[in-house]
């Protein structure tokens, strides 16, 4: 067990406020009322921060692991990061930590994600969340995912003032009424919304790859974000700054799995920023592991050999 260890330099940490213990499963076929049968049962941990965590664990770096758990299911998610020998501090709750489920279904070759909304948190328990962010070094720390029933909408804003006093970088990934928050304080580091989130964030939609270029520059152009990347599903992503944009395009690859692709592109462009690489470079390890994540079922997110694989394929000829 690695709980409570110091933290790994460059020093990385991570932020789950709503994690969960991840089952994925196959089957024939899923249908109403029939009792599923299912083959190839899997369980890992899971949640945003804890899924960055993992991905710079495979990438060969190390980050500490900050998430609430309780209830019966807690320890499972706590023996489950103790087996990949990460380096944790949860921090207690009453409730019980969420189980998520992906069932592959053999068939028609689509995913089935079912995905609860959490355990309620109180007052104390997140409180105590941002006591342990108080007390932990890091010079990034990546708070990732959906807030837990309980939590107050501007709670991101509170770790952001965190961070700030640290003088570390704040990177978020999120979305919704938690990002606008973070966003209209400024600041932050780095945000990777999906181009839906985006176009929720701006209020319209982007019909044309000139609209988004459009819109993302001019929103990178504002300053209240230093990186921003927004993410295009198979058709890669976008990486705007105050200097100018960036688009790539992912490479071809069989697509098995959509689960965990953000969590491993943001993985890897805070890892890779961490090591002082030029932003666009990180940026383009970001997607090279976004694309690796999708090309595997099961308990992985990506794979450090296809990551290396992809980024020279993606690096390759552009000016990074």
């Amino acid at each position: 067990m690695v709980e409570d260890s110091a933290c790994p330099k460059p020093c990385i940490v991570t932020l789950t406020v709503n994690p969960a213990i991840d089952g994925a499963c196959e089957t024939d076929k899923v249908r109403p009322i029939h009792k599923i049968r299912t083959t190839n049962e899997t369980f890992t941990p899971g949640g945003g921060g804890i899924n960055v965590t993992r991905v710079i664990h495979e990438l060969g770096g190390e980050a500490l692991a900050i998430y609430l758990a309780g209830g019966a299911t807690g320890p499972v998610l706590n023996s489950l990061i103790d087996d990949l020998k990460l380096h944790r501090r949860t921090i207690a709750i009453a409730d019980n930590t969420r189980i998520a489920q992906v069932v592959y279904e053999r068939s028609s070759g689509l995913e089935f994600r079912f995905v609860p909304s959490g355990p309620q948190v109180g007052e104390s328990e997140w409180r105590a969340c941002l006591d342990a962010i108080e007390e932990t070094p890091c010079d990034y720390l990546v708070a990732s995912g959906s807030l837990a029933p309980g939590m107050p909408e501007h709670f991101y804003t509170l770790v952001q003032d965190i961070v700030a006093r640290k003088g570390a970088k704040f990177v978020l990934d999120t979305s919704g009424d938690e990002l606008r928050a973070s966003l209209r304080k400024g600041g932050v580091h780095l945000v990777k919304p999906s181009i839906g989130e985006f176009e929720g964030l701006i209020g319209r939609s982007l019909q044309t790859d000139a609209e988004q270029d459009e819109a993302i520059a001019e929103f990178a152009r504002r300053g209240v974000v230093d990186y921003l990347c927004v993410t295009l599903g198979r058709d890669g992503a976008i990486f705007a700054d105050k200097d100018g944009l960036l688009r790539l395009r992912s490479p071809e690859v069989e697509s098995k799995s959509a689960v965990g692709a953000g969590d491993s592109f943001v993985g890897a462009m805070t890892y890779a920023l961490a090591q002082g690489r030029r932003p666009r470079d990180a940026f383009a390890f970001g997607v090279a592991a976004g694309t690796a994540a999708v090309m595997r079922h099961g308990p992985y997110l990506c794979v450090r050999e296809d990551v290396e694989r992809l980024y020279a394929e993606i690096s390759c000829g552009v000016a990074l």
